[in-house]
């Protein structure tokens, strides 16, 4: 319960350090609290210095005038008149008379004190009359006055934490804008609700985001045109590298050349589907898709792809995919698991069923190849990474592969992890 108590504890002050509303507002209840006591501490040292110069005077030409009219001997009933009339508390001490006026009251009443000696006067047959506080107005009805006062306290809590939240709601538009532009939605600008300093650093925020967005489009459109621009000479290269005489001397330089160009060409539209997958208003053609079939097809077209193991659950229904998207994920997906898995002891594996999420559907892939170091399985869905520095032909791809198919998975509503399977790579797909 305690170590419960203390996580709680630390946890409340952890949030309050890293958060500004917090502090604003116990800054501003405690400068309330500190100039409250500076008032009434200076009232009370003013009141009391006026009292010691002017007041002692009357308040001792008063309790002669009263001790006068209790009169000597000391008269009960006259004192129980001024008891009942004035908020005063009256002992009367001597040889003939104990009496006074609050005697089942405990507490203090300043007759023993030294103001109680000085409003404590001796009548001339010897009684003692000395005068103190009574009960005063508001002594009635203390807790009316302590429930008007606290709650008095909530409400200028409440009006200071409403005030502060206002004073500082532009930073929790800032805060949404700049997820917002992270995400790369530069759509919806930071709103301007104000003139002041906030107002003024949302404003330059949102200026920000659009020279990002300008900047971001104009690479987009340049990478675009220069890929479409690229396709027409590559496309006559490989036609004029096909149309080369077959002899045998230069059959070698000839396969090669056209290997070259197939990983351009390859590579060009790897970056232009890219470009299409990453631009936030990525149209989808969705159709109902037999996804297991579409498996077998992808499987049956890829060449040293018959020995994979497949593992389709045959009770799925059609789902709403983009059939060209998809099957670019596949392709990617296999060609990776085979590329890195061809001296495994086992074929890749590609396993199918229902994620039981909507009516959404979870892919996988594995191989049982080496794997990767777990540093780098971040770093495998950025474009243009590769697990080999060196960047070596044999091992082919230009680091687009897996790229691509977190683009469509995210296009598609879903995502897509990678993790060691111990041995080989898993690659998890989930598609909504």
């Amino acid at each position: 319960m305690n170590r419960t108590r203390h996580i709680e504890r630390r946890r409340w002050r952890h949030r309050w350090r890293h958060s500004l509303r917090a502090r604003l507002l116990t800054v501003f209840l405690l400068l309330a609290f500190a100039m409250t006591a500076v008032f009434i501490v200076g009232m009370q040292s003013t009141f009391a210095s006026g009292w010691r110069e002017a007041g002692v005077p009357l308040v001792s030409d008063y309790a002669n005038r009263l001790a006068a009219e209790i009169g000597s001997p000391p008269d009960v009933s006259r004192a129980e008149a001024l008891a009942a009339r004035l908020p005063l508390a009256i002992r009367i001490q001597g040889p003939t008379v104990n009496w006074e006026s609050h005697p089942d009251r405990t507490e203090r009443r300043g007759f023993d004190s030294r103001a109680g000696e000085m409003l404590g006067r001796t009548t001339a047959d010897g009684h003692r009359i000395s005068f103190g506080i009574g009960t005063l107005p508001w002594q009635r009805g203390p807790h009316r006055f302590g429930w008007v006062t606290l709650a008095l306290l909530l409400a200028l809590i409440v009006f200071a934490y409403a005030y502060v939240r206002r004073l500082l709601r532009p930073l929790d538009d800032i805060r949404a804008g700049a997820e917002r532009f992270g995400a790369g939605d530069f759509d919806k600008p930071i709103p301007l609700r104000r003139k002041d300093e906030l107002g003024e650093l949302a404003r330059r925020i949102n200026t920000m985001a659009h020279d990002i967005r300008g900047m971001l489009d104009a690479k987009r459109a340049l990478l675009l045109a220069l890929s479409h621009e690229l396709r027409s000479p590559l496309t006559r290269a490989r036609l004029n590298a096909e149309l080369l005489p077959a002899t045998i001397e230069g059959l070698p330089e000839r396969d090669a050349l056209l290997r070259d160009l197939n990983e351009m060409r390859d590579l060009i539209s790897d970056l232009l589907e890219s470009e299409r997958l990453a631009s936030p208003h990525a149209a989808l053609q969705r159709e109902p898709v037999d996804l297991a079939a579409l498996v077998r097809e992808t499987v049956a077209e890829m060449p040293h792809a018959a020995a994979v193991e497949l593992d389709l659950a045959t009770d799925l229904a059609p789902c709403q995919l983009d059939r060209t998207r998809v099957r670019l994920l596949l392709r990617n997906l296999l060609d990776n698991a085979l590329r890195h898995g061809a001296d495994a002891a086992e074929p890749p594996r590609v396993s199918l069923q229902s994620s039981g999420e909507g009516g959404g559907v979870a892919l996988q892939v594995r191989d049982f190849g080496p794997g990767v170091d777990d540093a780098q399985l971040a770093h495998l869905t950025e474009p243009f990474y590769r697990t080999d520095s060196a960047r070596q032909r044999t091992t082919g791809g230009v680091g687009l592969g897996m790229y691509l198919c977190r683009l469509v998975a995210e296009a598609h509503g879903g995502s897509l992890s990678v993790r060691n399977a111990s041995p080989g790579l898993q690659v998890d797909v989930l598609l909504d």
